[in-house]
């Protein structure tokens, strides 16, 4: 009997983010989610998660490990919109407020095998001076409602942001 449905291929990310530089900031946490074309669907393991906080080491003054493991498989019919890792790091302001500290994504590796990807982190800019001087007096910086915007091409070009010298390892 043949299947009507197409022939599907499945993607396995059996991994862990390692750790993270952010010289400034200690006591810092990530959520993560996957960003996925249409055509995609999860099959097993969790599609988002959220990690424990990290501190600094006495040996290191800006390395925070996590070593958070990752493993979720997809699949699909279509390579087009392959999966993106996108992850949301957050610590304490100086009120103690849960504050977002850098946004990155990375595109799943396509060819099998050990990889490590650092992700660029950053962070959104106000655009306006009043913005940036209510946000400084308040203790709120600007943040994304859906990080998932991170892994999304569309309005690009209308964004203000500002790219720190941070990254995350994940292997």
């Amino acid at each position: 009997m043949a299947a009507s449905n197409p022939s599907v291929f499945l993607l396995t990310v059996n991994g862990q983010i390692e750790g993270a530089n952010f010289p400034e900031f200690d006591n810092l946490y990530f959520k993560y989610c996957f960003v996925y074309g249409h055509d995609w669907a999860p099959t097993s393991g969790l599609e988002e998660g959220i990690s424990q906080i990290a501190c600094k080491s006495r040996h290191s003054t800006h390395k925070l490990i996590w070593n958070f493991p990752l493993e979720t498989t997809f699949k699909s019919t279509n390579p087009s919109g392959w999966p993106q890792l996108v992850v949301s790091v957050y610590g304490p302001d100086v009120f103690g407020n849960d504050v977002v500290r850098g946004y990155g994504a990375t595109h799943i590796p396509f060819t099998p095998g050990r990889h490590t990807r650092t992700i660029p982190m950053f962070v959104p800019e106000p655009t306006w001076r009043l913005q940036k001087f209510t946000s400084w007096l308040l203790g709120r910086r600007p943040e994304y409602t859906d990080p998932k915007v991170v892994a999304q091409g569309e309005g690009r070009e209308d964004r203000k942001m500002k790219q720190k010298a941070k990254g995350m390892k994940m292997r």
